[in-house]
Order: C-alpha cells, then sequence, then structure tokens
C-alpha cells in the first residue's frame, strides 16, 4: 500500500512567544516594550497574523493527505521522509534554516507576513497551496520545481555541513583567524595549489541564494570584484573578510569563484576555527590546529516549488 503525501509545516516562534517565554506574561512583556518606547499591539498583531496563515496552511492540506509540524529550534532532531512536501510559513532565512536537513523533498515557501519580507525563498502566499501541494507531487512535478544550488563544508574527520547561502569559517566570535587558504580540484583530492597563509576575520563562501544576505555585502564593499552566480548555477563566490598583511601571512588572494569541480581548503592555523551556515552558529563544525576543510558546490539541491 502506497502512503498518502505527507506535509511537514515548518513555523517559528513568533517575536510575541519569545516575549512571553522571557517575561512570563503578557502584562510583563508589554511593560518591558513600552519602556522602551514600543506597542506589544503591533507585535500581537503579527502574531495573529502568523497564527492565521500556519492554521490555513494546515487547512488547505488535502483530507486524505498526512500533516505534521515541526518548529524551528525541533529541526535538529526532526525526520523527514523521502516522499515529504515541506511548507515553510515565515521568513526567507526559515527556508535556509531548513533546507540543509533536506534531500530533494519539494519546498513551497508561504509568507507569513506579506510586506515585511523580501520574499525571495518564501514567494506564496497561502491561498496557492491548494494548488501548488497536488503540483509538488503530481506528474511533471520535476518541471515545476526551481533547483537551487546548496554549498558543503567537509572537514578531515569527515565532519559535514551543508548551508543554502553561505558557509563562513572563522573564530566563533569573528575574531583574527588563522588559515592557509588554497583551491583543489574536486576529482583530485589533497592536489591543491601551495595556497596562502592569511590572517583574517574569517572566510565566506556562498551561493548564488546567498549572494542577496551576507555574501553581497562583502560584494558590495568591494565594488562588485566579480559576477555573483545565479541561485541555480553550480557555482560559488568566495571572500576573505578583513585580510591582514604582515611578515607572515599574505593578501594576494581576497576572493575568488568555485565551479562544480573545484574546492577551497582552509588548513588552520589557529587553535581553533568553526564553519558555520547560514549563520547559525550553534551548529557549527569544529575544527582544531592542522584540521583542514574542503568547501565546494553541494550535490544536494533545494527543490523549491511555487
Amino acid at each position: 500500500m502506497t502512503l498518502a503525501p505527507r506535509v511537514v509545516l515548518v513555523h517559528r516562534r513568533t517575536e510575541y512567544q519569545e516575549l512571553l517565554a522571557h517575561h512570563g506574561t503578557p502584562g510583563q512583556a508589554a511593560y518591558f516594550l513600552s519602556s522602551r518606547g514600543r506597542s506589544v499591539e503591533e507585535i500581537e498583531l503579527r502574531h495573529r497574523r502568523g497564527e492565521q496563515a500556519l492554521a490555513r496552511a494546515a487547512g488547505a492540506v488535502p483530507l486524505d493527505w498526512r500533516r505534521t509540524r515541526v518548529e524551528r529550534a525541533d529541526l535538529p532532531r526532526f525526520l523527514f521522509e523521502p516522499e515529504d512536501v515541506v511548507v515553510v510559513v515565515g521568513q526567507d532565512g526559515l527556508v535556509a534554516n531548513v533546507a540543509k536537513y533536506l534531500d530533494g523533498q519539494p519546498v513551497i515557501g508561504v509568507d507569513a507576513d506579506p510586506g515585511r519580507n523580501p520574499g525571495v525563498l518564501v514567494r506564496s502566499r497561502v491561498a496557492d497551496l491548494a494548488r501548488l501541494l497536488p503540483a509538488a507531487v503530481g506528474p511533471g512535478s520535476d518541471r515545476r520545481a526551481e533547483e537551487r544550488t546548496m554549498v558543503e563544508a567537509v572537514a578531515d574527520d569527515t565532519q559535514r555541513l551543508l548551508a543554502l547561502n553561505e558557509v563562513y569559517v572563522g573564530q566563533p566570535g569573528h575574531q583574527t583567524a588563522r588559515y592557509r587558504l588554497a583551491v583543489e580540484e574536486a576529482a583530485q583530492p589533497g592536489a591543491s595549489d601551495e595556497g596562502e597563509p592569511q590572517a583574517s576575520s574569517g572566510v565566506l563562501v556562498g551561493t548564488g541564494t546567498g549572494g542577496t544576505g551576507w555574501c553581497r555585502s562583502v560584494w558590495l564593499e568591494r565594488g562588485g570584484p566579480l559576477a555573483l552566480p545565479e541561485p541555480g548555477a553550480p557555482a560559488l563566490a568566495w571572500f576573505v573578510r578583513e585580510a591582514w598583511p604582515s611578515p607572515a601571512t599574505a593578501t594576494a588572494r581576497l576572493h575568488g569563484l568555485l565551479d562544480a569541480g573545484r574546492r577551497l581548503v582552509l588548513t588552520v592555523e589557529s587553535d581553533r576555527l568553526v564553519a558555520f551556515g547560514d549563520g547559525v552558529g550553534g551548529d557549527a563544525l569544529e575544527l582544531a590546529r592542522g584540521q583542514s576543510v574542503r568547501v565546494g558546490v553541494a550535490a544536494t539541491r533545494l527543490r523549491l516549488v511555487g
């Protein structure tokens, strides 16, 4: 017997729920906000909009389909099934949060508060789900999905990290990181160039999707030294942040592009560095002195529907 599709509704706690969790009661939360010149009414309104969007999204799931919910904080412990259809109700960043836990499942991004999000990844409305859910699993669903490139970091002790926007390698507190930076051919692991010793505030390796976020800010600061890849292109852009020249460190390699056949290799020359994806420092690879991490185009891709 073939199981009916399962819709996984992904959401995150609203600002109002976080305030209640911290302050205990609505009155204390309102007092805290008013003491800082803010109104609780606006936050309550956004909370109600988010809850209504989530309820309407659940109501749009066909009656004979399975459904479940998962909050962002529980994603590392949630087991996605291959046949799942993932509906992200919230902000663009929530799609990036869930993408690294998927392996080809279709994702529909629903904007819970239109007008407040750029809508790069949450491009649909709740009313679109009645059309998009059947399309995500029906004939020709592969053709209707937009595939987006992801970035992968793999340490020499097999630690692995996926990200949709970018991977950061550096000190967890963004202090000076020391490492050797090189480029290698993916088909010839270990056959990298000699590399360059560097001291900087870290290295960013981003996708075309990440070209609208952190990587773009560095790119603009540099005056657009290279063409950022398109979201679906199997290519990455990398940037060294605030490189520091010294007798022992150089600054000749500050940015570049990687196609699917090449990887950036960083060998740690500090006591400790980390690698984390999409700004989530709590889910990081730990790298000790002498270890290497390779960052390149991931085989996994995000399938975005809508």
